[in-house]
């Protein structure tokens, strides 16, 4: 593809860690200088020391830093930049925020803010695909009372699902199995809603008990080219949240593919979407029957599957079509080729309910060979604090067939090495060597299940030591070069002879 010239002369991102090293690598390759903001405790972040320049927008607190809307605008005026993209996260699907940017006479790389407001309200976005004639979960919108609630959960029959209507990734949601669990559920619900969106208003539907959880990856230009990108199966999840994803999905067939991937692009079409998108879908593989679940008017955490399944640079098309260009596919043309998978591996304890853990990574060495990637925020001697979401890197692996990119994964697992915070590592080995994920029979509920009989294997004496070793060398490396050396006529280190240790 030939790499014409664009009209952006910097691009701000707004946001930290891997995926904002993503978009940077992004951006080199399109020849356009990019911008950091970082917070205070973000000052030395590997994000920061990638970019082109960086700006510090404020404390460690997200919503002092990364989540000031007004920090960002000015980070971007000071800095020349004339574009933001969002990331995923943080103010990725705040339409307001999209406003803000468009106000402020930049480019936001991503949908429109009516778009995002739009699919943004659970309770609006599912009345609006009734309207597209896309298949929606049974359920009800607009409750307000406990009574209208029991009433709605007794004519869908349990179990149901109590989810915050202004939100997503997990927040704000409960499973109820019972009228007695009911009460609670909305109480947590509308709290963990509140907090999370500002927005305590919930909506109610039919819990699927075996479902798996299937997105289709949509992409579209400002001059209505809108296509689907194929699908990626998501039901390894934690808390509502994944952790493995793949592509294609073990589960459908050519037929079921269609389908969802048509009923996906009907959804986007229906509030004049463009830029990269995600529909999301529960699928019942006993009645090859898929329900809408939400959709993501963002770049998704594993884009990275469908990229090596696809052959496209994602983050490099929502560049070029915020900037106006076309995206020259039609779907004919469109094809899905080996298979892909993505672990999430993040700092999180996941023989103590997955909490976060935080600490100094001693080591932090990650796989290398053929058909391998790796997208990460962090490197050896990095701090992982409570301030912002626990994930380390993202790894994902490419084989011919999806039994090939299992082997690969397995042995990437094993040689990605962190010492110094507790990973899910070891977790996600025990998922792919079972039986269940072999089969493609891994549902939404499978962790949950699965983790009561999974304890962590004890370290070994030789990891114990690897890691004291790799702490005292670190130590060692900090005291040595905060030592004075510019009087030493002698110090290899201000030698330019092609010295080498």
């Amino acid at each position: 593809m030939t790499i014409t010239p664009l009209p952006f002369s910097k691009i701000l991102i707004a946001n930290r860690g891997e995926i904002a090293i993503r978009i940077m690598r992004a951006c080199r390759e399109l020849n356009i200088p990019s911008v950091a903001v970082y917070s205070e405790a973000d000052a030395n972040a590997q994000h920061v020391q990638c970019a082109d320049e960086a700006v510090l927008i404020g404390p460690p607190a997200p919503k002092e830093s990364y989540l000031n809307v007004d920090h960002l605008l000015d980070a971007a005026r000071h800095s020349g930049a004339d574009a933001i993209h969002p990331g995923y996260g943080f103010l990725s699907e705040n339409a307001s925020f999209a406003s803000a940017v468009e106000s402020a006479h930049l480019t936001f790389i991503g949908p429109s803010a009516d778009s995002i407001r739009a699919m943004g309200d659970k309770a609006e976005s599912k009345i609006r695909m009734k309207q597209a004639a896309v298949p929606t979960v049974p359920g009800f919108e607009n409750l307000e009372s406990e009574q209208e609630f029991k009433r709605a959960a007794g004519e869908i029959g349990y179990p149901v699902l109590v989810k915050a209507a202004a939100g997503g990734g997990g927040k704000g949601m409960r499973v109820v199995h019972a009228e007695s669990e009911l009460s609670e559920a909305i109480a947590l619900a509308r709290r963990e809603a509140l907090n999370s969106f500002g927005d305590e208003r919930l909506l109610i539907e039919k819990y699927l008990v075996e479902a798996h959880h299937v997105e289709i990856q949509v992409f579209g230009d400002k001059h209505g080219n809108l296509v689907h990108l194929f699908e990626r199966e998501c039901s390894v999840q934690r808390r509502h949240q994944k952790i493995i994803e793949e592509s294609p999905s073990p589960l459908l067939t050519p037929q079921v593919r269609a389908r969802m991937g048509e009923a996906a692009v009907n959804a986007a079409k229906a509030v004049g979407y463009f830029n990269a998108g995600t529909v999301e879908f529960i699928f019942d593989p006993r009645a090859d029957s898929f329900y809408f679940l939400e959709m993501n008017t963002r770049l998704q955490v594993e884009h990275p599957v469908t990229e090596l399944v696809s052959g496209l640079d994602l983050v490099q098309w929502q560049i070029r079509v915020a900037a106006g260009e076309r995206f020259p596919f039609e779907q004919s043309g469109l094809h899905q080729r080996g298979h892909a998978i993505e672990c999430r591996v993040y700092a999180e304890d996941p023989a103590s309910g997955f909490l976060p853990s935080t600490g100094k990574l001693l080591q932090f060495i990650e796989p290398r060979g053929p058909g391998i990637r790796v997208d990460s925020g962090f490197r050896a001697g990095d701090i992982v604090t409570h301030f912002y979401d626990p994930l380390l890197a993202k790894l994902i692996v490419y084989g011919e067939t999806r039994a090939s990119a299992i082997q690969r994964m397995k042995i990437a697992l094993r040689d990605f090495i962190v010492h110094g915070v507790t990973t899910n590592l070891d977790y996600m080995q025990s998922v792919l060597a079972h039986e269940d994920f072999a089969a493609g029979r891994v549902s939404t509920n499978w962790v949950e299940d699965h983790v009561r009989e999974w304890t962590p294997a004890v370290p070994t004496e030789e990891a114990l030591i690897a890691a004291a070793l790799a702490d005292v060398a670190f130590a060692a490396s900090k005291s040595q070069s905060s030592i004075s050396t510019e009087t030493d006529p002698f110090n290899p280190w201000k030698q330019s002879n092609n010295f080498r240790n």
